[in-house]
């Protein structure tokens, strides 16, 4: 059992899981024959990942209850005051040049591949989220700026961010707006100097305001005077904390100022804050880009944050799960059904089928979630490196997979999570246990980066229609790759699955109805979600062959345990989604 602030590394997450899906499944060695890579080595990648486990068990783990338990809070002073272990850890994580691996080296970083590089994020992840956000959110940040900054910003900024001096954030959403970004009213007026007055209020920024580092770079969506009405309007801004003198150095403090904090049911180690911009006559902001184009910059940082938020999810999710089979090992309760003696000890709880069926589920969501994040990084590498039609075929693909890839683990290990906590009984259900919390901290991912229902909208009105459906239909070949390479029960019942998949894509958008279609889009994406899980599961049985050991052995149950118990339950979704279903559309709202 794991009560205590100490959780032991194979609890946090699977070294050897790791292991399998980056090397037998993904090949990951195989990108060091390409140049961005040439400098690496399966040496190096080891290396990586066992410096990413030690820091995340060692710094990050053993303050992740007291960091829920000690929120941040605002000081006499105004000053947003957290517990001494975040900056300690994040100082060590660093220090360490985690913060910059997968960027370029003449950006001081270390040019991992993106895999590589999420797969030992994932460490921080699992062990202490709160912590993590930060990190998370300065490299999404950086990412954003090199696209599409300038020179300038790129040094004024990034720089910094990638030292782990400066931290990042993303300003989207308005306390009148919130995802509807269309509405939002902040705005930016030129002053002449090639700077802006940015004056507005933004809501739910996660790092908003702190005192780690030396400074924030907030990225804010704003619209300039004048410009097109809606999100054609949108332009995106650099809005510093503390504004950067030309040789680098702090100047004065910047317009921008904390309103106030917002108190959350989990990730409470991070800062979630509502911040005011140009309250004293407008917040200094830099241009990003060219006018008007700021939403669709803003997508590449949100899009990587989403499949980000997929991984967070599954850590999550995975941890849990880690701490479940520990706990069902150690935790003697009951009888075999058999057993009619009264006297006969206790079994452990891990005997009873009912316990393994909650245990095999989390391990087929929480396997099958790090497969679908690490597999949309892989695609990353694939657009920065691959031959011309490899990558272009890699980024069409992520495109259509992200939307599954933030919103089935942000569903699916969620529900591991709840499994968890059912293992525990009513352990579970207590701060003394570590899994109460997990499920706290994962609640919030079905929301952030965009519901779960915007997931659904963005995946059937957009990405399987793209191009006259070219999405679907690469989305099939690829999977129908998996299934003719193998054969027998689990290949013929996803060929079936898929088959249902493009007949009823085709019956939804045939119809010529876009409201009934989108209707059902929720339902269309936990089914979508589903048959990609199924396939991926199948891939890894594919890479496995005829490996002999427990660990093979594990992934075989999973598989099937998917197969038998998972993949069914989208005949129903599809049922419903043939027939059109118009319940939500048809009803008559004062009956609720």
């Amino acid at each position: 059992m794991s009560s205590a602030a100490d959780v032991p590394a194979h609890l946090v997450l699977s070294r050897r899981d790791l292991e399998f899906l980056l090397y037998e499944w993904l090949d990951v060695e195989s990108l060091t024959e390409r140049k961005r890579f040439s400098d690496h080595s399966r040496e190096t990648f080891d290396a990586v990942m066992e410096l990413s486990e030690q820091i995340a068990v060692k710094h990050f783990a053993p303050h992740n209850k007291k960091a829920d338990a000690n929120e941040p809070h605002v000081g006499e002073d105004g000053k947003v005051v957290l517990i001494p272990e975040v900056e300690q850890a994040l100082t060590v994580f660093n220090d360490a040049g985690l913060i910059s691996g997968q960027f370029d080296d003449s950006l001081g970083g270390m040019q991992l591949p993106t895999t590589v590089s999420k797969a030992s994020l994932a460490w921080f992840q699992a062990a202490n989220t709160g912590t993590a956000t930060y990190p998370f959110l300065t490299i999404g940040n950086a990412n954003l700026l090199i696209e599409y900054g300038s020179e300038d910003l790129v040094d004024a900024y990034v720089r910094p961010m990638l030292e782990g001096r400066f931290h990042g954030t993303m300003c989207l959403s308005e306390p009148g707006a919130g995802s509807s970004l269309a509405y939002i009213t902040t705005k930016a007026v030129e002053q002449g100097d090639g700077t802006y007055a940015v004056t507005g209020t933004k809501m739910w920024i996660s790092g908003g305001e702190h005192e780690l580092g030396e400074n924030i770079v907030h990225l804010v969506l704003a619209k300039i005077p004048g410009g097109p009405a809606g999100v054609k309007g949108i332009s995106l801004f650099v809005v510093p904390k503390t504004l950067v003198n030309a040789d680098g150095s702090l100047g004065e403090r910047n317009d921008v100022n904390l309103v106030g904090l917002n108190h959350k049911m989990g990730y409470r180690g991070t800062t979630n804050t509502l911040l005011a911009f140009g309250e004293n006559g407008g917040a200094t902001g830099y241009l990003v880009g060219e006018p008007h184009k700021g939403l669709s910059y803003m997508f590449k940082m949100m899009n990587e944050a989403r499949i980000g938020v997929g991984m967070g999810a599954t850590a999550l999710g995975y941890t849990g799960y880690l701490h479940s089979v520990a706990y069902a090992r150690d935790r003697a309760q009951g009888r075999p059904v058999g057993d009619k003696d009264p006297a006969a000890p206790q079994v452990p709880i891990i005997d009873h089928s009912d316990v393994r069926r909650m245990l095999l589920a989390q391990k087929s969501y929480v396997e099958g979630g790090l497969a679908l994040g690490l597999y949309c990084s892989r695609l990353v590498d694939e657009q920065i490196t691959g031959e011309q039609d490899a990558a272009d075929r890699a980024g069409f693909l992520l495109d259509v997979l992200t939307p599954i890839a933030k919103a089935w683990p942000s569903q699916w290990c969620l529900e591991a999570n709840n499994l968890a906590i059912q293992v525990h009984g009513g352990y579970g259900y207590t701060r003394d246990y570590n899994v109460e919390q997990f499920y706290r901290d994962n609640r919030l991912n079905p929301i952030h980066e965009g519901t779960n229902g915007i997931q659904g909208l963005d995946l059937l009105g957009r990405k399987v229609v793209a191009q006259g459906g070219r999405g679907l239909q690469l989305l099939v070949e690829t999977i129908t790759e998996t299934i003719d390479a193998m054969s027998g029960e689990y290949a013929d019942a996803l060929r079936a699955a898929v088959d249902r998949l493009v007949a009823v894509t085709g019956t939804l958008w045939g119809q010529g109805d876009a409201e009934v279609a989108l209707a059902n889009s929720s339902a269309y994406l936990e089914a979508t979600g589903h048959v990609v899980v199924a396939w991926l599961w199948l891939d890894q049985l594919r890479a496995i062959g005829d490996k002999e050991g427990a660990f093979y052995d594990g992934k075989r149950v999973a598989a099937r345990y998917f197969f038998r118990y998972e993949l069914p339950k989208t005949g129903p979704q599809f049922d419903l989604l043939e027939n059109l279903d118009r319940t939500t559309l048809d009803l008559d709202t004062s009956v609720l």
